[in-house]
């Protein structure tokens, strides 16, 4: 073994060993009572395994009637920015009635901490100290003061001193820009909360800071004061500091809660319970199994279509999976529904590359190479398709992440980490197998594998204005449809609903409880264990709510349940979320844009955004016309067929350009047509395989899914055919200057 090979197979094994460890056991390992004997390393969303449930009231008693209208609506969103910022991933925040929040956490092992996060007014104050001897003697013996407070401020050796403050503060929290956690130079670097306000706050300050030279300045967060240091000199900055006996969490606790903003009303916690999983129990046991049966077949199709390449292969795939799970395990990433899409795009990127490579091989051993100077050609021709349609996703993945928000943001983590351990697995691993197995084996002279169409000669350019009418025809009824069923198309996640609690005499069985409400048309209802089992939590769209007590009297019996309550609840989504998601939905398209002008050309970016669009609108237009909702899972879907749609038109695109350098008498038409053809056995069986996983999930996954997979299913199938009969055609209508000449 050469050194070079040697450090590889060190390095493999390696992180091999590293992921494992990380992710084993992913899941929670159960007895046969249910009581959970080792912790699982995956942290489950909401969706998947449940978590804190909290019902909050907002206090609107002291507001005036304007103010007090939507108070609760500011107080979701600031809730919301601050949830964000804690690094919990998709939670839920729903307005419940008139003047209550509704928060689900997943994945939550301080829930104190998330308590006082959440339910911190974040007032800040700044506030003048009063020194006049006989003023602070009158309110020290318990005499009003008219225009101070006498407050209690407790220093960092342990003591407290009673300071006199002006009631009408110098300085408020609406200035602030910034919050972030320091280290003090002194005091063996105490962490402290540096302030940044805007021009106009830093104005007033050095004002203030001016004209009270060798006085006290307070600093009070929610009535309470954390430091009054004594104003030196005026402070032009703009920057102040909180201080205190902090521990580190303490001060990043502090900066994260001014950061995302003052509550508009103090809110209290009326209620703590646990819930289960948002899609029931029965869905995920039942979406788990169909992703397993789904892998299973890829990894067989893969073992008996490559034969031993395909056994290498699965090899890969297999530690594909425990890198993505190990990596999410050490970020306390948390996997939900979305992320979970993120993984089925993954498998079929990471199938995709190895076809590639396979493909490649085969096309350089019909030249009549070597063995072992075949996998090197096809592993050097294959690496920059890879590596091309690779970045392009990931540059999606990474700009969904930083502007987006909960379920897109949920969808980029284990995406972004998938498309790096797939490049990993595909180039390294399988070519360091490989090396291993061929390196002084002069008995092994081919790489056998199956064919089960050689390299046709269809004229897609000759078919595509055929292709454009058909789609053109697709899209105009799907999205006219789309546009008259109006907010028909959106579930509760967008709309809102009713939430009923529901407490039976008995544990009862999600599993029976979808059934009665299938019965009644609303299987896709989110259905919640609640408390200690016997409670159930019920989202619904439509109103009818009655029915479904009357259904399930009739079912359980009339005297098996109470209904505890009965309230509206807004949408998970709000206009906030909404903001987010098509502002990074703009900036992938511009990132996709700007790397594909540069490493092909222009009009290869704007038929590959026209490509997108096709696929999601072709998309939508099915949605609406079965009938169906656009829901949190939904959008994850749809973002998952952007992710799909660009990796497979990047791939054809790669194929053009090396032909246009192999056929340069060849005029564009050919040179495309035959780049679609010699593609063609790469694109079906990717296609394949990633439809396996998909069909699986839509046949076997359960009612709860069935959107999310039928929209997976439906993109798929799209982006193949957006890739051969719109993204590369549309480069024959669209030359090149060297075309036209």
């Amino acid at each position: 073994m050469g050194k070079k090979l040697k450090w590889k197979s060190i390095l493999v094994i390696g992180i091999a060993a590293l992921a494992i460890w990380l992710s084993h056991p992913p899941l929670d390992i159960q007895d046969n009572e249910g009581n959970v004997v080792q912790e699982g390393k995956l942290n489950l969303g909401l969706d998947l395994q449940g978590g804190m449930h909290l019902i909050l009231k907002v206090d609107t008693s002291k507001l005036s009637e304007d103010e007090a209208k939507d108070a609760p609506q500011r107080a979701l969103e600031v809730i919301r920015n601050r949830i964000d910022q804690f690094g919990v991933l998709e939670p839920v925040i729903q307005l419940q009635g008139k003047d209550r929040l509704l928060v689900q956490l997943p994945g939550i092992t301080d829930r104190e901490r998330a308590k006082q996060i959440i339910g911190k007014t974040a007032h800040l104050e700044f506030k003048l100290v009063e020194t006049d001897p006989e003023l602070v003697k009158k309110a020290s013996g318990g005499e009003d003061v008219e225009g101070y407070e006498l407050k209690v401020m407790k220093r960092r050796d342990g003591e407290t001193e009673s300071l006199l403050l002006e009631e009408d503060a110098v300085l408020t929290g609406d200035m602030l820009v910034d919050a972030v956690t320091e280290f003090s130079q002194q005091g063996f670097g105490m962490p402290y909360v540096s302030l940044e306000l805007n021009s106009e706050g830093g104005d007033i300050f050095a004002d203030i800071t001016g004209k009270n030279i060798g006085s006290r300045l307070a600093v009070v967060l929610d009535g309470e004061i954390y430091t009054a240091p004594v104003i030196r000199e005026r402070i032009p900055s703009g920057r102040a500091q909180i201080t205190g006996n902090f521990s580190l969490q303490e001060a990043k606790d502090i900066s994260l809660i001014l950061r995302a903003g003052a509550l508009p009303a103090p809110v209290e916690i009326i209620e703590e319970r646990s819930v289960g999983p948002a899609l029931g129990k029965d869905s995920v046991e039942k979406g788990i199994r169909a992703i397993l049966m789904g892998g299973l077949v890829v990894l067989a199709f893969m073992g008996i279509y490559y034969l031993l390449a395909g056994i290498i292969a699965d090899l890969a795939l297999v530690l594909n999976i425990f890198i993505i799970t190990g990596a999410l395990s050490y970020f306390g990433a948390t996997l939900t529904l979305p992320g979970i899409a993120g993984l089925v795009l993954t498998i079929g990127i990471a199938v995709d590359a190895n076809v590639l490579i396979f493909e490649r091989i085969r096309e350089e051993a019909r030249l009549g190479k070597a063995l072992r100077a075949a996998i090197h050609a096809g592993y050097d021709k294959a690496f920059w398709t890879i590596l091309d349609a690779n970045v392009t996703t990931l540059i999606t993945a990474l700009i969904l992440f930083q502007f987006g928000t909960g379920p897109v943001r949920g969808f980029a983590t284990t995406l972004s980490i998938g498309i790096l351990a797939s490049m990993f697995t595909s180039l390294v691993v399988t070519r360091l197998v490989l090396d291993l197995i061929t390196m002084n084996n002069p008995r092994m002279q081919s790489l056998k594998m199956m064919q089960f169409f050689k390299q046709p000669n269809i004229q897609f350019i000759k078919i595509r204005k055929i292709a454009y009418t058909f789609s053109a025809i697709v899209i105009i009824l799907g999205m006219s449809l789309f546009i008259q069923r109006g907010a028909k198309n959106y579930g509760i996640d967008f709309t809102g609903g009713t939430l009923q609690q529901l407490k039976f005499t008995e544990n009862v069985s999600i599993e029976k409880v979808r059934g009665v409400l299938e019965d009644i048309g609303l299987g896709d209802s989110s259905i919640q264990k609640f408390g200690e089992g016997k409670e159930i939590i019920i989202r619904s769209f439509g109103g009818k709510t009655d029915e479904i007590v009357a259904s399930l009297k009739d079912k359980f019996g009339k005297n098996k349940l109470d209904v505890m309550r009965v309230e509206s609840v807004g949408p998970a989504v709000g206009e906030d979320l909404r903001r987010a998601a098509v502002k990074a939905l703009i900036f992938a398209i511009i990132g996709i844009c700007v790397y594909i002008s540069f490493r092909f050309e222009f009009r290869f970016a704007i038929t590959a955004i026209i490509a997108l669009i096709h696929d999601v609108a072709i998309s939508l237009g099915l949605l609406a016309l079965t009938g169906r909702e656009i829901s949190l899972p939904v959008i994850a879907a749809l973002l998952t067929i952007v992710g799909y749609s660009i990796n497979d038109t990047i791939v054809l695109f790669d194929r053009i350009r090396e032909d246009r350098k192999i056929m340069r008498k060849a005029g564009q038409e050919e040179i495309i047509n035959t780049s679609i053809n010699q593609t063609l056995s790469r694109t079906v069986l990717t296609s394949i395989t990633t439809l396996l996983v998909v069909l699986a999930l839509f046949v076997f996954g359960g009612k709860v899914i069935h959107d999310f997979s039928f929209v997976l299913l439906v993109g798929v199938i799209v982006g193949t055919y957006s890739s051969i009969f719109i993204a590369s055609p549309l480069l024959v209508d669209w030359p090149s200057k060297r075309a036209r000449r």
